[in-house]
């Protein structure tokens, strides 16, 4: 094994030991800007006392780095930022414990690496390589083998990464090396109930080596995903000591001291993870501020339609850029009822955004004019219906065209699944907040939401959704006296229904069992299955369950199974 640390020293050459939990949020592909993130973390942890800064997975290059680190370039960058960091440490401060991609004889590993005393004094590989839902590292890098303890001044740490704490063989590995502390590089995505499965498996790691454990996470958005941090340490017992907040960088101590023979942090802080509803507004939040701020667009273009989905939509995005940066548009056909204009118009006013309508009522004129020869012995159906969708799509990227705001497309998870969405219509759009939200969970978050506020939301505190929004029945207004359940079954089921098929992967035949009606089930299916097509063609979007469309669900485009 290549991979050495420092000299073996004698345990308890120091009888205390401080690390600083540094929760960072990088941005993939910025070198420069990641490592004045990891210096500034130093430098509070200096302030504090620290011993070592411990920060996320891949915090050098920004994480995931998908095929940048094929580019020689880039790892050029990385291995000269790295070695920059490791000088800092030549003043007698922290030192550094970051993570990068790293070539050693030949191969690219995704390494941990220890920095201390002007130094790279060790390099720890992950070993443990995922390759399922978002996850396919097999594909660039090397696994590492089992690691063994690595000394930092006088304490053995064994250290590990990410997927490494999923399976026991590399903390078990670590514990007969001698290993007196557990420490863990993080770049954990946000999913619900996922917090609770990452303490459970680190108390199975404690439980297993009798070791305390340090749990370090990334924070912030990446394209569709979102790190909510949640860093911890836990004892030997897998008592919680330290808990950081969720969905925000901070820098926090921990203090380690010897008891009976054991490496013990004290207590400190405890900041528990957020739950249901809160989490997952706050992930909606963070990761549309961090698409939005990390791709330079000055601010958002929402089209409105009186509908809880761009409600949501639009609160979302005042609560992630403030009022100023969000344009409403409110786009009325002949079919747009008066109770939609004012919930629409209610709706900007609660959160302070602007607000322009433009009719288009033209359009749909020179629609029909332009295609009346075409049509003329065909009488109308949803293309009408579609031709509407499509020129509210074209006058938002128009908008977006002029001003440089990035249109936020409302669709929410129900809609996308059965394709109760037009392509190139209501689907225009470079990001979707609402593509993984189903529609309870909607009116859920929007329940939520009128009633709660928090510091970090950049929108108003009170209600931001107006009331009638969450009474009326949905619809797309697109013909008269329509609603969404002419079409789809009632929310509460088809979202049941859609749970079963696309997150449990169940059969047809047994989510009938489960009280609906075999054809009604066949339907929803069939429905899923055809607007695949629909959803390649899709905005990116936030990522909160663990069967996101996209690459955590992979279906052919063509497909002839049919049960």
């Amino acid at each position: 094994m290549p991979f050495v640390g420092l000299p073996q020293l004698k345990a308890h050459m120091t009888d205390r030991l401080t690390i600083a939990l540094a929760q960072i949020n990088p941005i993939v592909g910025d070198i420069d800007a990641n490592v004045a993130l990891i210096e500034d973390a130093r430098a509070q942890a200096q302030e504090l006392g620290s011993d070592l800064v411990m920060t996320g997975e891949l915090v050098v290059s920004g994480y995931p780095p998908e095929d940048l680190v094929l580019k020689s370039s880039f790892l050029d960058s990385i291995h000269n930022a790295v070695s920059g960091l490791a000088k800092l440490t030549a003043d007698g401060g922290p030192g550094l414990l970051v993570s990068a991609p790293w070539i050693e004889d030949g191969h690219l590993y995704n390494a941990a690496l220890v920095l201390d005393g002007g130094k790279i004094k060790a390099v720890v590989p992950k070993y443990a390589l995922p390759n399922y839902g978002v996850f396919d590292e097999k594909r660039l890098f090397t696994p590492g083998g089992k690691p063994g303890a690595v000394n930092f001044r006088g304490i053995k740490l064994g250290i590990m990464t990410c997927e490494d704490m999923w399976v026991p063989e590399v903390s078990s590995a670590l514990m007969r090396d001698g290993a007196e502390a557990l420490l863990v590089l993080n770049g954990s995505p946000f999913e619900m109930d996922k917090p609770h499965t990452r303490l459970d498996l680190a108390r199975a790691r404690v439980r297993e080596t009798g070791l305390a454990l340090v749990y370090v996470n990334l924070v912030g958005g990446q394209d569709e995903l979102v790190f909510d941090g949640a860093s911890f340490v836990l004892d030997a017992t897998g008592e919680v000591r330290v808990h950081l907040p969720s969905f925000q960088p901070q820098v926090t101590a921990a203090n380690f001291v010897w008891e009976n023979d054991t490496l013990t942090p004290e207590y400190g802080a405890v900041t528990y993870p957020l739950e249901d509803d809160e989490a997952i507004y706050k992930a909606l939040v963070l990761g549309l501020r961090d698409y939005v701020n990390k791709n330079y667009f000055p601010g958002v273009m929402i089209g409105m339609s009186g509908g809880i989905d761009s409600a949501l939509s639009a609160a979302i995005a005042t609560d992630a850029l403030g009022a100023e940066r969000v344009h409403c548009v409110m786009m009325p056909s002949p079919y747009t009822s008066q109770d939609s204009l004012e919930d629409a118009s209610e709706a900007a006013k609660l959160l302070g955004c602007k607000l322009d309508t433009i009719s288009i009522e033209p359009a749909m004129a020179a629609f029909d004019g332009m295609l009346k020869e075409q049509f003329v012995q065909h009488g109308a159906d949803t293309t009408e219906e579609n031709i509407q969708a499509r020129s509210r799509g074209l006058i938002l990227m128009a908008m977006s065209n002029k001003f440089g705001y990035m249109v936020l497309s409302t669709g929410n998870k129900s809609e996308m699944s059965v394709g109760y969405a037009t392509l190139y219509g209501d689907m225009c759009g470079g990001y979707n907040v609402l593509k993984d939200v189903y529609k309870t969970r909607v009116y859920s978050l929007c329940k939520w939401r009128n009633s709660h506020y928090c510091d970090n939301l950049l929108g108003p505190d009170g209600r931001v959704v107006p009331e009638r929004i969450l009474t009326k029945a949905p619809s797309a207004e697109l013909k008269p006296d329509q609603t969404d359940q002419d079409t789809l079954p009632p929310y509460a089921d088809l979202d049941d229904m859609l749970y079963c098929l696309i997150e449990k992967e169940e059969s047809v035949a047994d989510i009938a069992t489960r009280g609906y009606e075999l054809e009604i089930v066949e339907k929803v299916w069939r429905m899923l299955d055809r607007a695949e097509y629909k959803r390649r063609q899709a905005s990116p979007g936030v990522k909160i369950s663990s069967r996101a469309f996209g690459r955590d669900r992979r279906y052919p485009l063509t497909n002839g199974f049919s049960s």
